[in-house]
């Protein structure tokens, strides 16, 4: 009774605009023209036109439905006419003043309930765009949107997906993905003058996509008009709807993640290009070995610069190159001389007072102060040092063994809750919460469970397993707000799984689900062309922070190793979207990087003015900052510190072949792989089952290509895409076995 009353209060308490009260009262006076039904599984789908809008009500009989406004023409009556049926498509035109409305649905129940609605608009004159209202409404009783309770669990963050995740309670209809396909709407955005930012996502009961419309003022922008008779798409909305009501976070993030991979499969995706990533590492070495623009030596040792020609050595910096940098060599089977003297110089960051290794060296510049530290900044160089410990260097083991317990000393002193900065001397919290989300460093206490499970391999201390679960157990509640920094996700993500694995606790399964969520919330699914964006790709990027602006090549390739370590740690028990959308962010990953190399970008796309540093086209190292609406890259500095990059790319995506003239490439993990004969190998994969994958031969050497040739496990040839003197390329599905044959 109690809850009753409160719900009541809270549902006549909320505020309401004009228009779903308008939407409401046609409702409830049965004056809307019915058009036709379409069935769901065990949804029912009535689509009907009122005065100014058309809709498709979404009901599950007795348990309440969605409205979803198809198309909306202020100030005139709307005329519904060539409706047609042919299996799973439905379409319609409603004529307006403003122009005619093309309205598609296309339905598809083979696995989750999947209603995607795509509205292209003709305008009947050059058309100025007013504002228009939310498309979606729930319904609850007697149709009335106000009379609902529900919650809203992820709405779209920025200029990342136009995605909004939401179950509605009273009544129990379940829960529901909308997700607004951007791509489909550049047009519209690029004639408006428009964008996207953070358009999908509302305050119950009145949510859903807000079309971005030109600001509304005294003089009108002529520029900012849709031409008459010309054809745009100002929505293309899919959504997955599930009978399952909102359950705990665990159950609310598989199910976000279970449901992103029905909407993906929907999507007309980009198409990657290869990338000569052994190229890149191989100038990149180069660069920094000999550019005065990289290094610098303090003690009489050589340490890099986090910028091109600026700011001090950290040992964050010079740990994530070496380690890099060393796979690389030892994948190359070469070392490099920059590797040993980088090493060399390691010992000068630690504190024999405090028992770490610390951020910066001993004789670091006044004006930064030397004691304060970021909390991801104290565990990802014991990240870099435990995987060079268990790659066989022993100076590596003792530093980090001589480190790791003062980590530990902090996560306690916090108890596990990491604030954004803090003394390293003392624990004293500089800056405790960001000013976006008024919280700490949320997503620390996964890096930190990584480094324990790190720790715990190199040494069987069971302790370090136990502080792993605390600092994973720390975390639960978060929900969708527990992405702080995406490659901190990403390795928190990886330490559930390795978790699971060491205690065959499944809750650890299950609590990778909460990391992979907050994740892609904050990805762009879609390909930009607004302003500069159109000179690169951003498809499947993810922006660093949980209110950052940009895409950051550090935060892209870091998260691509924990995934990397993620899928190898996975299995059949795994979420089969969870596993395709690790594997084709991975895959696209490749791809989009690159245009994070200022030499592979247009010269006047490049930022004017750095934060650090400066930008210099001619080094091979990226640029720390890629922007979805295509604002001028770089202004945050060329990052030497994301150097790395190029090294774990080529070091995970190309494999050589003993005794041949090529290296294997594929832009997925090869999960197995058997030598079968002189000439012929097994290659197995575990993508997407509904995804692809290049696949194929790099030519290695001087020596030409050998004719090659490929057939899946059932033995079908499969037809190469394209054979050139340097590469052949097949495309493949993303899961299965296949064998690659050559001659000499």
């Amino acid at each position: 009774m109690t809850q009753k009353i409160a719900s009541k209060a809270v549902r006549e308490a909320r505020p309401v605009s004009p228009y779903l009260l308008a939407f409401r009262d046609e409702l409830k006076s049965n004056s809307m023209n019915a058009l036709g039904t379409i069935s769901l599984g065990d949804l029912c789908i009535e689509l009907c036109a009122g005065t100014t809008s058309a809709w498709a009500l979404v009901r599950r009989p007795g348990r309440g439905g969605l409205a979803v406004r198809l198309a909306h023409s202020p100030g005139s009556t709307m005329k519904c006419h060539r409706f047609k049926q042919s299996g799973q498509t439905t379409t319609f035109d409603a004529e307006t003043t403003s122009g005619t409305f093309a309205v598609k649905l296309r339905v598809d129940g083979l696995d989750l309930h999947r209603l995607r609605i795509t509205v292209a608009l003709t305008p009947a004159s050059t058309l100025l765009m007013p504002f228009y209202p939310r498309d979606l409404y729930p319904l609850g009783r007697d149709d009335d949107p106000q009379d609902t309770i529900g919650r809203i669990e992820a709405a779209q963050r920025g200029l990342n997906s136009g995605l909004l995740y939401f179950h509605l309670d009273e009544p129990a209809f379940g829960s529901v993905l909308y997700f607004q396909n951007l791509t489909s709407l550049n047009p519209y955005f690029a004639a408006t003058q428009t964008k996207p930012d953070g358009t999908v996502g509302g305050e119950w009961p009145e949510i859903g996509y807000l079309l971005p419309t030109p600001p509304q003022r005294g003089t009108p922008p002529p520029n900012q008009a849709l031409a008459r008779g010309e054809q745009v798409t100002i929505s293309d909305a899919i959504l997955i709807f599930r009978d399952q009501p909102g359950g705990d976070e665990c159950e609310n993030a598989r199910l976000f993640v279970q449901m992103l991979g029905a909407v993906y499969t929907a999507l007309d995706l980009p198409e990657p290009d290869y990338r000569d990533w052994i190229a890149r590492a191989e100038q990149t070495l180069h660069d920094l070995d000999v550019s005065p623009k990289a290094t610098i030596r303090h003690y009489g040792h050589r340490y890099a610069h986090p910028y091109t020609g600026s700011e001090y050595p950290d040992s964050m910096v010079q740990l994530s190159l070496l380690t890099s940098m060393r796979e690389y060599t030892a994948w190359r089977e070469k070392p490099a001389n920059l590797e040993a003297e980088f090493a060399a110089g390691l010992e000068k960051f630690y504190d024999p007072k405090l028992k770490t290794i610390r951020r910066y060296l001993p004789n670091v510049g006044k004006d930064k102060d030397a004691d304060a530290v970021d909390s991801w900044y104290l565990y990802h160089p014991l990240l870099n040092l435990a995987r060079l410990a268990l790659a066989g260097d022993d100076k590596a083991r003792d530093l980090f063994l001589r480190s790791v317990d003062y980590g530990i000393k902090a996560a306690h002193h916090f108890e596990y809750k990491w604030p954004i900065q803090f003394k390293v001397t003392d624990f004293t919290i500089i800056t405790a919460v960001a000013g976006a989300d008024g919280q700490g460093q949320t997503d620390v206490g996964g890096i930190y469970a990584w480094v324990m499970l790190q720790a715990f391999e190199i040494t069987q201390d069971q302790r370090f397993v136990l502080e792993a679960q605390a600092a994973i157990d720390a975390a639960n509640g978060m929900r969708f707000s527990l992405n702080y920094q995406a490659n901190l996700t990403a390795w928190g993500a990886a330490a559930c799984l390795r978790l699971w694995r060491i205690t065959n606790v499944h809750r650890y399964l299950e609590q990778s689900y909460v990391y992979l969520a907050s994740f892609f919330h904050n990805a762009a699914i879609w390909e930009s062309d607004i302003d500069g964006a159109a000179h690169y790709r951003n498809f499947l990027g993810v922006t660093c922070l949980q209110d950052a602006p940009y895409m950051a090549i550090y935060e892209c390739f870091d998260s691509f190793a924990a995934f990397e370590c993620y899928l190898r740690d996975s299995g059949p028990e795994l979420e089969p979207a969870a596993r395709m959308l690790i594997s084709e962010y991975c895959k696209f990953a490749l791809d989009r990087a690159w245009f994070y190399y200022p030499d592979a970008l247009p010269a006047d796309l490049l930022a004017a003015e750095n934060r650090n540093g400066h930008i210099d086209r001619d080094l091979s190292f990226p640029l720390e900052d890629l922007y979805v609406d295509g604002q001028p890259a770089g202004q945050v500095g060329q990052e030497i510190y994301g150097a790395g990059a190029a090294f774990v790319f080529a070091s995970r995506m190309f494999r050589p072949v003993a005794g041949a003239s090529f290296h294997l490439f594929c832009d997925h993990f090869i999960m197995a792989s058997e030598r079968t004969g002189d000439r012929a190998i097994s290659i197995t994969l575990d993508g997407g089952e509904t995804c692809l994958a290049a696949l194929g031969i790099v030519r290695s050497g001087k020596a030409a290509l050998p004719r090659c040739r490929l057939v899946s496990a059932s033995g079908d040839a499969v037809r190469a895409r394209k054979r050139a003197s340097d590469r052949v390329e097949f495309r493949v599905p993303a899961s299965g076995r296949y064998v690659l044959s050559w001659e000499t």
